[in-house]
């Protein structure tokens, strides 16, 4: 039986089919006056949309916004004998946003979600967007692989063989004890937030599709120079916004970032780590709307 807590949420949201998946998706619609152009967010590994949650009122302010749960993660289908590559979690966020006629909008991306918008970054430099994007704005995401500092549940959760395993032990304790391990301030975040996080990781069988989510890392390797070679040749306003006090997700990865971009604005929330959009949200939200405004 899902917590009160989850089913709100649910309701907040609905369904959207996508390739035969179900994708739950929330479409936050901002004032008349409003820009036109959304906010499109891809969310972060091992949570789901809900990232977002206490943002969304603060963003939706000025703009519409929508997010949605990938394919493996959160309210969405998980389909078994499957592979969860970043180029199809790809294919899907298209497919949400033509499925809501989004046709221009900025880009938001946060850990795992970054490497889904670096393959859509390499679509954009071929020709091959059915999307206008506006602006990149890239948080907290491990792009640069070989600077990444992996916890040692990552390296195994992502092991053909003790990945299943470790899957099938996932309690919520472990769970909360990691989520707390990297963020800048380990109480920053409500035990009832995160063990609600836990709750949307075990929906619909979620332990069983686990260990098949967690080998992104293998895409971010094999395809580091398609899509570190796009970022190189950008011509988007982009934007790195970055806790700095993330343990895995490092600064040098932003600094990295800020570099190769051509014209990248790199903006640092110095006491939040990883999950900045939860830890800070009035923070997050303000500086990442300030920058769209410019």
């Amino acid at each position: 039986m899902p917590s009160p807590a989850l089913t709100a949420w649910r309701e907040r949201g609905r369904i959207v089919r996508v390739f035969d998946h179900d994708i739950f998706v929330v479409d936050q619609p901002a004032g008349a006056a409003a820009p036109t152009t959304a906010i499109v967010v891809l969310h972060g590994y091992p949570s789901s949309s809900l990232d977002l949650r206490p943002a969304l009122p603060l963003l939706a302010a000025q703009r519409r916004v929508v997010v949605h749960d990938h394919p493996g993660f959160g309210l969405s289908a998980r389909p078994t004998n499957y592979d969860y590559t970043l180029i199809d979690q790809a294919e899907h966020a298209l497919g949400v946003w033509r499925a809501l006629g989004i046709e221009r909008a900025h880009l938001v991306a946060h850990d795992y979600g970054t490497s889904v918008a670096t393959e859509l970054i390499a679509r954009r430099e071929r020709g091959l967007l059915p999307i206008e994007l506006a602006s990149l704005t890239l948080c907290n995401g491990s792009m640069h692989i070989e600077l990444a500092r992996l916890k040692l549940t990552q390296k195994l959760l992502k092991h053909r063989t003790f990945g299943p395993l470790l899957a099938r032990l996932t309690s919520k304790r472990l769970f909360v004890a990691q989520m707390r391990s990297i963020l800048g301030d380990p109480a920053a975040v409500s035990e009832a937030e995160l063990e609600l996080h836990f709750e949307l990781l075990l929906h619909n069988d979620g332990r069983r599709h686990l260990a098949a989510v967690s080998r992104y890392h293998e895409d971010r390797w094999r395809f580091w120079h398609r899509w570190i070679g796009a970022l190189t040749r950008l011509d988007l306003p982009t934007h790195i916004l970055w806790g700095r006090r993330d343990p895995v997700a490092v600064p040098a990865i932003a600094e990295q970032l800020a570099r190769e971009i051509p014209g990248a604005r790199l903006t640092w929330l110095d006491e939040l780590g990883h999950y900045p959009m939860l830890e800070d949200p009035a923070r997050w939200s303000a500086a990442l709307l300030g920058a769209l405004a410019e």
